[in-house]
């Protein structure tokens, strides 16, 4: 065949039909048996309706029980030592968790909004506090707010150049104004938590250590006992502080470290342990004192003995119905239909929850409650 000077070289000819059959059918074998191990994996599972559910499906929770149910034996160790090798070689603490300075973790959702989580939504958060407070008001029952400031705003020494977004930064100032100017009482804990060079969080957790979880209790109990009209009389014993102890970090969890040999990720919160229980006479006729302070917070609620060094603070006993992962209003939420069964002795809700809330999308429960307010 003549080829004209400068001109591309012919392409070769197509190989022949049968020379791709072999290809086809082994990529073909192997799909069959990926779906065919994976249907058998799910058909074990067994996984009840419920987790199948279309809100759950909204909210990922169905993705992640198929997810759990197709884990391969052997999967979780691969995960972890895969986990180690990028934090240990790359510095890399997954999607969820950022390295700061050396020892330091802090959680992503505290240093930047989540889509969908923009002025509308901190709007309509600010209607759900005001419908609340002013249900509340009605029912004879005064409401405390409390925003426990983020880890990355306290401890941004230790962040190491972390990107802090400014929306973040300034939604905690706007929250307040708008507590101000709806007339309801809050507790500022950014000057509280900020005062001295002691850390006040875990280094490898979200939520406040001892020292902190103890200025935060102190300075909500000093804007409480006016509302309550003074300390109460229930006294409690504190006891000795225990030799520190390793602690495992939410966030060393969550980076998939927890089963990773210690010198393959960060070094652990050393924290003593400590008591704090009501005193009681010890007879069988002794009664409970009557209930006057509920606390519906967040996990902070339920970390460093928070509840109960708030309720030594007061004098009282707290009714502690925090909830873990309650987010900005889960444990409010949780409580709002048994509030006509609450004691009537109830003087005070004391609402607390993470400055990273007001920066989350709207929960399923916080949309249906705003729908039942329009």
């Amino acid at each position: 065949m003549n080829v004209r000077p400068g001109a591309p070289a012919p392409l070769p000819a197509p190989a022949p039909p049968r020379a791709h059959r072999a290809s086809a059918l082994v990529i073909t074998l192997l799909l069959l048996v990926g779906l065919c191990a994976g249907g058998w994996m799910l058909a074990k599972a067994q996984l009840p309706a419920d987790k199948l559910a279309p809100a759950q499906w909204a909210d990922g929770a169905a993705g992640k029980a198929i997810n759990d149910a197709l884990k391969l034996p052997g999967q979780a160790r691969a995960d972890t030592w895969n986990a180690a090798l990028r934090y240990r070689l790359l510095g890399d603490t997954g999607a969820q968790v950022a390295l700061g300075c050396p020892g330091w973790l802090f959680y992503r959702d505290g240093l930047r909004p989540q889509p969908g989580a923009g002025s509308t939504v901190f709007a309509q958060r600010i209607r759900l506090m005001q419908h609340w407070s002013q249900q509340l008001k009605a029912q004879g029952v005064q409401l405390l707010v409390v925003a426990v400031p983020d880890k990355a705003r306290i401890e941004q020494a230790h962040s190491c150049g972390l990107r802090y977004s400014a929306p973040m930064r300034e939604r905690y100032g706007m929250w307040q104004g708008a507590l101000a100017e709806a007339a309801v009482p809050y507790v500022d804990l950014l000057p509280v938590l900020q005062a001295g060079e002691v850390p006040v969080f875990f280094n490898t957790d979200v939520h406040m250590n001892r020292i902190g979880a103890q200025r935060a209790a102190d300075a909500v109990a000093a804007r409480a006992l006016p509302l309550l009209g003074g300390p109460g009389g229930q006294a409690f014993e504190q006891g000795p502080l225990s030799a520190p102890k390793p602690r495992m970090g939410d966030l060393i969890v969550l980076a998939g470290l927890e089963h990773a040999p210690p010198a393959w990720r960060p070094a652990l919160d050393q924290e003593p342990e400590q008591e704090i229980t009501p005193l009681r006479g010890g007879g069988l006729l002794d009664e409970t004192p009557p209930v006057e302070v509920l606390l519906l917070g967040s996990s902070n609620g339920r970390r460093s003995l928070f509840g109960e060094r708030l309720g030594n603070a007061l004098g009282r006993e707290v009714w502690n119905q925090s909830m873990d992962g309650g987010q900005f209003s889960g444990a409010l939420l949780a409580a709002w239909p048994q509030r006509q069964q609450w004691p009537p002795s109830l003087k005070l809700v004391i609402w607390e929850f993470s400055e990273m809330a007001l920066s989350l999308p709207l929960t399923d429960g916080e949309q249906a409650a705003l729908a039942d307010i329009d």
